[in-house]
């Protein structure tokens, strides 16, 4: 199997949580995957092919009710605009690719990025949450937020259950 074919495979594999979040392969043998273990398992099998011109990416972009139609009035009924969330996608040759799902998620919050970096496969995991804390709680105090980082955490995973949810 080519790369363009294992991306195609990935993209239409299922989103959802693997049994253990520093294995990679689980994406084809659980037949699922989240942002994260999707790009990392293609940024892996790119390095481990000698295929140099993808880079994995973090990118951390403004969760709303726009870009993410799903979570419907849980933000507003907590009275946040948005909330900053992490998501992982690949760049080839320079330009973005996100088979988080078959159709791209990266498209919908490509003009609510916040910040960018480039990570490697094994930082999807423990670095990747704690990147993310980091920034919140930045955000949570240039902000000036009425929550604290456990309310804000806690209202973001109840996001996140919601849009794992099938539709």
């Amino acid at each position: 199997m080519n790369f363009e074919e294992l991306i195609e495979k990935v993209k239409h594999v299922s989103y959802g949580r693997n049994s253990n979040r520093y294995d990679f392969s689980l994406v084809l043998s659980e037949n699922k995957g989240t942002c994260s273990s999707k790009h990392a398992f293609l940024k892996d099998f790119a390095d481990s092919n000698d295929i140099g011109n993808v880079k994995l990416y973090i990118g951390i972009f403004k969760m709303n009710e726009v870009n993410a139609p799903k979570l419907g009035d849980l933000l507003s009924k907590s009275g946040i605009d948005y909330i900053p969330e992490a998501h992982c996608y690949i760049k080839i040759n320079g330009i973005p690719l996100d088979i988080t799902t078959s159709e791209s998620f990266y498209d919908k919050i490509k003009e609510e990025i916040l910040e960018e970096i480039e990570i490697i496969p094994k930082q999807v995991s423990d670095f990747k949450v704690d990147y993310h804390k980091a920034f919140l709680k930045k955000w949570i105090e240039e902000t000036n937020q009425n929550y604290s980082f456990d309310e804000i955490w806690s209202i973001r995973e109840e996001c996140i259950q919601k849009l794992s949810e099938q539709s």
